[in-house]
């Protein structure tokens, strides 16, 4: 245990002796911080999870962010992710996002590799992306916009981005979870509207312990996620999960310190391959009196395993 401490201590202070010399082009926000269901499903926000599983998943995400209010933000979210080979994951996602005019498009693919010993299996990723964010011509038509504001301007034609994120994430000892992820560690705009945006890195932290009761087969799994990214408010997610008949059903309850100061409640259940879960959040700032909460609704389709590895280390 104290070994592996040391050793994920050395690797967070490279990362941050890296991070803290590269500057680059900084988008308008990093869409990570839309996600209620991360520790379920913990690629969407670190690629060093991907491929962590035996198996592969065809995941959709579903997001209503301030339902029952006009042009109320929502998102979409299709994914694959599982692993390919020996150690190897692959994983890819695309992402649509709407905040009233404000349209966001995302396309990513990522890599893992993962080291696994009989105590501890972590895994380190990188993930290419590419975004647009848009303003649609509806919501400026008939309206007075000063078209010489370089927000504007990038808005009204399309920004596009390639960014490029890096993350470690890992399981010790098939209890503790743990991981950190850099998203858009790199981000180079690729649309030249001439306006220049300052460069803030962001990460996420995450931690959970998985614990089992040997009488009644309840397991509950604590866990927190610190997200700093760009212009979003730094916050943190603490939720507590418990998992019935084999995790075949699933509930918890989850609440957000800064940001919005949501209180969320999970539901969930694994029917053979497929997994549904439902997160619905309510806030208490004062803008919750004008909607009627957030709902988040997540299918997973799980199929094959790694045969490709089983068959190589078979073979050693």
């Amino acid at each position: 245990m104290k070994n592996f401490i040391i050793s994920l201590s050395v690797i967070g202070f490279m990362m941050l002796s890296i991070i803290s010399t590269i500057n680059g082009q900084s988008r308008y926000f990093d869409e990570r911080y839309i996600y209620s269901q991360h520790n379920i499903n913990p690629s969407l926000i670190n690629p060093g999870a991907i491929g962590a599983n035996d198996y592969q998943e065809l995941f959709v995400n579903y997001r209503n962010t301030w339902s029952g209010f006009e042009d109320s933000p929502k998102t979409v979210l299709i994914a694959y992710n599982g692993p390919v080979g020996n150690r190897l994951g692959f994983g890819a996602q695309l992402l649509s996002d709407s905040y009233a005019n404000l349209n966001t498009t995302k396309g990513q693919i990522g890599l893992s590799y993962t080291i696994d010993s009989p105590t501890n299996k972590i895994g380190f990723g990188i993930s290419t992306e590419y975004i647009q964010h848009s303003l649609s011509g509806a919501g400026v038509s008939g309206v007075q916009v000063d078209i010489t504001d370089p927000i504007i301007r990038d808005r009204l034609d399309g920004a596009q981005y390639f960014d490029a994120s890096f993350g470690i994430f890992g399981l010790y000892n098939q209890k503790l979870v743990y991981g950190i992820s850099f998203p858009s560690l790199i981000s180079s705009k690729i649309s030249d509207t001439g306006s220049e945006v300052d460069r803030n890195i962001g990460y996420i932290f995450q931690v959970g312990y998985k614990m089992k009761s040997s009488s009644t087969d309840i397991t509950f799994e604590p866990s927190v996620v610190v997200k700093s990214l760009m212009n979003t408010p730094t916050h943190i997610d603490v939720m507590g999960r418990f998992g019935f008949l084999d995790d075949k059903l699933t509930g918890g309850i989850a609440y957000t310190i800064g940001g919005d100061k949501r209180l969320g409640f999970l539901i969930g259940t694994t029917i053979e391959a497929l997994t549904l879960n439902y997160m619905y959040n309510v806030s208490s700032a004062e803008f919750q009196t004008y909607n009627n909460g957030a709902h988040e609704i997540s299918i997973g389709l799980r199929f094959g395993d790694n045969k490709m590895a089983k068959q190589i280390d078979q073979i050693k």
